[in-house]
C-alpha cells in the first residue's frame, strides 16, 4: 500500500513545522489580547470600541506580536533551521518542542498577569517594575492572593499551554533523505537557504519593517492605531514592552529648540521668588484670578485678614509644613470635591476629609503627575513630574537634585519622612535621603516604640494600618523641634483592599473594593487631625493633603485619559492666614513645593517644574502628565494630547469624558504645543545634562 504523502516527512518538514508553530504562537498572543480586553472592559467603557476600531487595534497588535514572537523565539528559529542533517532526530525536535512551549508559555503568563496589574498603572508593564518592587518582601503573598482571586486565568493559562503542546507540529524527516553524502549536502543546502532567507524576514519583523526610513518600533508606535492613549495597552503586548525597555536610554533631548536658552524664553523651571509674600497681594491675587471672595467683601467662611501682615517675617516664627500623601486617594472618592456628580446627590466616601475641604484652599481641576506611588514622591516633594518612565528608576535619579525637605533643612528645619512599610520599600528611604530628609520612620520604628501596638498593627501586606500609624506620626512630630517639615505616605487604601479585622463590620463592601479602604483611611485622617488640634504646633502649621495617584473608578468622568489623573490637592492653614475656598486654577502635584516655598517666603532661587499657585494668574496655571507615549497638557480650558512629534487630539476641559476632539479648531493649539515642547525640552535636557539643581 502506498504511503500517504506528508510534507512533515520531507526535507521541507522543518520549514513547514516552523511556519505552522509560529501561527500557533500568534494565536496564543491573540487569545491573550482578547482576555486583556475582557478583563479590563470597564476601563474602556468610555471608549467607542466599534468593530472597525477593534480591527484596527488588533491589526496594529499583529505588528507588536510579530516583534515579540520573533525576539523571544530567536533561539528556537535557529535550531529549527540549523543547516545540519544530523539534527533530524526525535530527541532534538523534542527539545525544540519543549523550548517553544516554555518560552511562549512564559509570554502567555506574563500577558495574563499584566491584564490584572494594568488597572493600577493604565499601561503595559516595562522593565522598571523590577526596580520598583526590588525591596518588597511580601510580593509572594500578594501574588498568591491574586492567583486565588483570578483562578479563571490560571485555568485559561493551563488550557492554552496544553493546547499549544498538543497542536505543536514536529518535523519527521525520513533518514533516507540524508543517507548518502549528496543527500546530506542537498538537505543542508536547502536548510541553509531557508535560514538565509529568514534572516531579513526576522530582522524586519523585529524592527517593524525593512524600509530605510523605518526605525525599530517602540511602545510609542502603538499610538498610531488608537484614538486615546489608554487604548495603547490593547495594541501592545507585555513581552514586547519588557524587551523594548531593557537597557534603553529613557531620556532623549528632542530637537524642538537649538539650545536651552531658546526653550527658557517659553518656559523655565528656575524660580526667583520674592523675599516675602504679603497677605494683601496673596488674597488680592486669589480674589481677582480664582473667583474667591475679595478681601474688600469678606466671606463669612474666610478669616479676618491683616492686609499688611506678611506670611513670614523676621519677627514671626517660621511655619511648620506637614504633607500627607494618601495612597490611591483619588479625587473621585471625595464628596466635597464632586458636588456635580450624580445630579448633585453624590456623598462620596470621605466625611472627615469633606470637613477639611470646607476649611482649605482646593482646586476645581487638580491632577497627579503620574500613575504610580514612585511617581507621586518626586512630583509632590521635588516638583519633578513623570515623563516616559518613573524618574527614580532611571539613571537620572543619580543626578544632583533636592526637594522641599532639602531646601528647608538649610533654613534650619527639622525634616522627617514617615512610611508605615518596611524600610527601603518602594525605594522611599533612598529618595528621602537623597532629597534632604534627615530622618526616616517606617514599620520597624513603629513596632519598636512601646507606646504603640507593635507588630500586631502590621496589615500582613504592605505596612502598619493607617489609623495607628497616623497617631504615631502625630506623636513623633510633637517631639520634634520647630520649625519642622514632615511628609507621610499612607499604605492602607491599597490593593488587596482590606481593612483591620475590627472594622470589617463597620466598613463593608461597596461598589468597588477600594471604597471600604477609602472610608477607613478617611477615618484615620479625621482622627489624626483631632489629635493634631491638641498639639502646641498645630496653629503654626501648614497642612497639605494629596494622593500619590488615582485608583479604581466607577464614574465615566474619571475613566477618561485626563480624568484618571484627577487627584485632590488641599492647602489647610488652621490659623486662617491662608485663603479658603475653591480655586479655578489648574493645580498639579508639582505645584505643591513652589506654592509652599512661596507661602513661607523663601527668598533663594530653586528649580521646580511646577508653579506657585498663589502668585500665578489662573490663565497661566497648567498641568502636565504622560500616558502611554502621549503627553497631556492642560491649560486655557483645554486638554492637549501630544505624542512627542505632533498633536493627536485636543478637548475642552469641560468635556469630561473626552468625546469631542477639537483638533485644528482651537486657536490656542499652536501656543499650547510650543509651551509643552518647552517643558519637555527643559525636562529632557536637564535630565541628560544633570541640571536639576540651582
Amino acid at each position: 500500500m502506498k504511503k500517504k504523502f506528508n510534507i512533515l516527512h520531507t526535507p521541507l518538514g522543518p520549514v513547514t513545522a516552523l511556519v505552522a508553530n509560529l501561527v500557533l504562537a500568534f494565536a496564543l498572543y491573540l487569545a491573550a489580547r482578547i482576555e486583556f480586553l475582557l478583563e479590563n472592559r470597564s476601563l474602556f467603557a468610555d471608549s467607542n470600541l466599534s468593530l472597525d476600531r477593534l480591527l484596527t487595534m488588533f491589526q496594529g497588535g499583529f505588528m507588536f506580536d510579530r516583534s515579540a514572537i520573533l525576539y523571544t523565539n530567536m533561539l528556537w528559529l535557529v535550531l529549527m533551521l540549523l543547516p545540519w542533517h544530523g539534527k533530524e532526530t526525535r530527541a532534538y525536535h523534542l527539545f525544540c518542542k519543549w523550548l517553544f512551549v516554555v518560552v511562549n508559555g512564559i509570554a502567555l503568563i506574563i500577558n495574563l498577569c499584566d491584564s490584572v496589574y494594568f488597572p493600577f498603572t493604565l499601561r503595559r508593564t516595562t522593565t522598571s517594575v523590577f526596580q520598583e518592587f526590588a525591596e518588597e518582601s511580601n510580593l509572594s503573598g500578594i501574588f498568591l492572593t491574586e492567583l486565588l482571586k483570578h483562578w479563571y486565568l490560571v485555568v485559561l493559562a493551563i488550557l492554552l499551554i496544553w493546547l499549544m503542546w498538543r497542536l505543536y507540529l514536529t518535523p519527521q524527516t525520513e533518514r533516507k533523505f540524508y543517507r548518502t553524502l549528496s543527500q546530506q549536502l542537498r538537505f543542508d543546502a536547502l536548510q541553509l537557504l531557508f535560514l538565509l532567507i529568514s534572516v531579513p524576514v526576522v530582522i524586519g519583523g523585529c524592527r517593524g519593517g525593512l524600509g530605510t526610513g523605518i526605525r525599530p518600533i517602540t511602545i510609542n508606535n502603538a499610538n498610531q492605531y488608537v484614538q486615546r492613549p489608554s487604548e495603547c495597552a490593547i495594541v501592545l503586548n507585555t513581552p514586547f514592552a519588557l524587551l523594548r525597555t531593557i537597557g534603553k536610554s529613557v531620556f532623549q533631548v528632542p530637537t524642538y529648540y537649538n539650545n536651552i536658552e531658546k526653550a527658557e524664553q517659553v518656559f523655565s523651571p528656575v524660580h526667583h521668588p520674592k523675599d516675602s509674600i504679603a497677605f494683601s497681594a496673596e488674597m488680592d491675587s486669589l480674589a481677582r484670578i480664582n473667583s474667591l471672595p475679595s478681601p474688600e467683601k469678606p466671606d463669612p467662611m474666610l478669616p479676618a485678614i491683616n492686609a499688611k501682615q506678611p506670611v513670614i517675617s523676621s519677627e514671626s516664627s517660621p511655619r511648620n509644613v506637614v504633607i500627607l500623601i494618601v495612597e490611591s486617594f483619588g479625587r473621585e472618592y471625595i464628596g466635597a470635591l464632586n458636588k456635580d456628580l450624580e445630579g448633585g446627590h453624590y456623598k462620596g466616601y470621605t466625611p472627615h476629609v469633606d470637613q477639611l475641604v470646607s476649611q482649605s484652599l482646593t482646586f476645581r481641576h487638580s491632577f497627579a503627575n503620574g500613575k504610580k506611588s514612585i511617581d507621586g514622591m518626586p512630583s509632590v516633594l521635588s516638583s519633578i513630574p513623570m515623563f516616559v518612565e518613573p524618574f527614580v528608576l532611571t539613571p537620572a535619579s543619580m543626578n544632583d537634585y533636592t526637594g522641599i525637605a532639602g531646601i528647608l533643612a538649610k533654613e534650619g528645619y527639622h525634616t522627617a519622612f514617615f512610611h508605615g512599610a518596611n524600610r527601603g520599600s518602594m525605594g522611599f528611604l533612598a529618595f528621602a535621603n537623597k532629597t534632604g530628609f534627615a530622618e526616616y520612620f517606617g514599620r520597624q520604628d513603629y513596632e519598636s516604640d512601646p507606646r504603640f501596638g507593635g507588630p500586631k498593627d502590621f496589615d500582613t501586606n504592605w505596612g502598619i494600618w493607617d489609623e495607628p500609624f497616623l497617631q504615631y506620626y502625630c506623636t513623633k512630630m510633637s517631639e520634634m523641634k520647630e520649625p519642622f517639615m514632615t511628609a507621610l505616605f499612607t499604605v492602607s487604601s491599597h490593593h488587596p483592599f482590606v481593612v483591620p479585622e475590627k472594622y470589617k463590620e463597620v466598613y463593608q463592601e461597596e461598589e468597588l473594593p477600594i471604597h471600604k479602604c477609602i472610608r477607613y483611611t478617611d477615618m484615620a485622617i479625621g482622627r489624626f487631625f483631632e489629635e493634631a488640634k491638641r498639639q502646641s504646633w498645630y496653629e503654626n502649621t501648614i497642612f497639605v493633603l494629596t494622593s500619590d495617584h488615582t485608583n479604581q473608578t466607577n464614574h465615566d468622568e474619571f475613566r477618561s485619559d485626563i480624568g484618571t489623573f484627577a487627584a485632590p490637592i488641599l492647602f489647610f492653614d488652621p490659623s486662617g492666614r491662608l485663603p479658603r475656598g475653591m480655586s479655578n486654577a489648574m493645580a498639579q502635584q508639582i505645584d505643591i513645593m513652589p506654592t509652599l516655598l512661596g507661602v513661607l517666603g523663601y527668598d533663594k532661587p530653586y528649580l521646580a517644574f511646577g508653579i506657585d499657585l498663589l502668585q500665578t494668574p489662573t490663565e497661566e496655571t497648567f498641568a502636565v502628565n504622560y500616558l502611554n507615549g502621549t503627553y497631556q497638557y492642560v491649560k486655557y480650558g483645554y486638554v492637549l494630547q501630544f505624542d512627542g512629534e505632533k498633536t493627536k487630539a485636543i478637548y475642552a476641559i469641560d468635556d469630561q469624558t473626552m468625546r469631542q476632539n477639537l483638533l485644528g479648531k482651537v486657536p490656542l493649539q499652536e501656543q499650547m504645543e510650543q509651551e509643552l515642547k518647552a517643558i519637555i525640552y527643559q525636562y529632557m535636557y536637564r535630565m541628560v545634562n544633570d541640571q536639576l539643581h540651582i
